[in-house]
């Protein structure tokens, strides 16, 4: 059986080329929580982006709320105005796609933006949902009964947790 290894630091280093050819000087950082907001607060900061970026939870939109209920996660906070902006929304793993369903329904609540792209650090295929990447650090394909999570240490470094069989 072979194990999968994937370096979440070295991905992080492709994802910030690949969110750099794809920002313009408006465009604002949004993260979906919790994994890609911490992509889009070390963006933020690697880019040397003024404000705060975005943080958006699929919570209130996600299609199995009734069973999930609401979640631990961080809730939604934009603090600028989302009308005609350029998003670029963060996650750190692209599966089904629901959950980038849920976040950009969550987004419209906001306002209207003139655009809004998405970037991943993992795409894992298993798409339910005609939603891609605009722009993806690695593609992996993983078994259903796996999960593949960004984690974060104390100190910020990234790696990922892989859980099931």
């Amino acid at each position: 059986m072979s194990t999968l290894t994937l370096d979440a630091e070295a991905l992080y280093v492709e994802l910030l080329a690949g969110v750099r050819a794809l920002r313009r000087p408006d465009t604002r950082l949004v993260g979906v929580t919790s994994g890609g907001v911490w992509l889009a607060e070390r963006l933020q900061r690697d880019l040397g982006l003024p404000g705060r970026c975005g943080v958006i939870s699929s919570s209130m939109h996600r299609d199995d709320y009734a069973r999930r209920g609401m979640t631990a996660g961080a809730q939604t906070q934009i603090d600028f105005d989302v009308n005609e902006a350029q998003i670029l929304l963060l996650d750190d793993v692209l599966y089904t796609g629901r959950t980038i369903r849920a976040v950009i329904n969550e987004l419209f609540d906001f306002g209207r933006p003139a655009s809004v792209k998405l970037a991943v650090l993992v795409d894992r295929g298993g798409r339910e949902l005609p939603i891609q990447a605009d722009c993806c650090a690695a593609r992996v394909t993983l078994p259903a009964s796996q999960s593949l999570a960004l984690a974060r240490s104390d100190t910020g470094v990234f790696s990922f947790n892989l859980e099931g069989h």
